[in-house]
């Protein structure tokens, strides 16, 4: 297990995840979920003996990687391979269904089922939606608000984006290839990138997609 942070995220995540695959934790001291589920995912990995790594990430402390995932609530869970996210799930989890994730990271390192991350862009999925959050899990505040003090402290949601066309969502999705290439070194462009996720919205199965390729683009 290592604590990473903004700085080292790609090295110790992104390109360590080229040799074993990495689940990152993102959490905060704050919520309540969080300090259940972290100790599941130590012992559920520590007995993978090395198979599997645990990234934890504090998402209070280091803004940028919790940006780069678009995290809504926590806490949530990312496995990496290669460079890539490819599954991940988010709020509270039981041992088992935490056994059965990381059972399913080592079945993608091994090719007995396919990698997500290698699907169309179209047609991409994990197996576990990353927007399904369930209900234990804690809002992430956004960063013009104060950090919550107290577990279960809510924060209310943000209103839901209105229904897009067809045309539209294409239209969004041609621009967030052309901004993926340059979000890096571009403070404007990944905030625009960042606004258009918002604007695809969370119902549209592209949306995991550029989330994840952002992450990838970034880091």
């Amino acid at each position: 297990m290592a604590d990473v942070t903004d700085a080292d995220f790609e090295t110790a995540v992104v390109e360590r995840s080229k040799t074993v695959p990495v689940v990152i934790d993102l959490w905060a001291p704050w919520c309540g979920p969080c300090q259940s589920l972290g100790p599941i995912l130590e012992e559920v990995i520590g007995e993978t003996k090395g198979l599997v790594e645990l990234a934890k990430v504090d998402v209070d402390q280091n803004p940028a990687i919790g940006q780069a995932f678009q995290v809504q609530s926590i806490p949530a869970v990312y496995a990496m391979i290669d460079g890539k996210v490819v599954d991940g799930f988010m709020g509270g989890q039981p041992k088992e269904a935490v056994v059965e994730f990381v059972q399913r990271v080592l079945d993608i390192k091994s090719g007995r089922v396919a990698n997500p991350a290698d699907a169309p862009a179209d047609g991409e999925t994990v197996e576990e939606s990353l927007d399904d959050l369930a209900p234990e899990s804690a809002p992430v505040p956004a960063a013009s608000e104060p950090v919550l003090s107290e577990p279960g402290a809510d924060v209310t949601p943000a209103a839901p984006a209105p229904a897009l066309s067809a045309d539209e969502a294409d239209a969004i999705e041609a621009k967030l290839k052309e901004l993926l290439v340059t979000v890096k070194g571009d403070d404007e462009a990944r905030e625009a990138y960042l606004a258009l996720l918002e604007q695809l919205g969370p119902d549209d199965a592209r949306t995991n997609s550029y989330r994840r390729k952002l992450a990838t683009a970034l880091f």
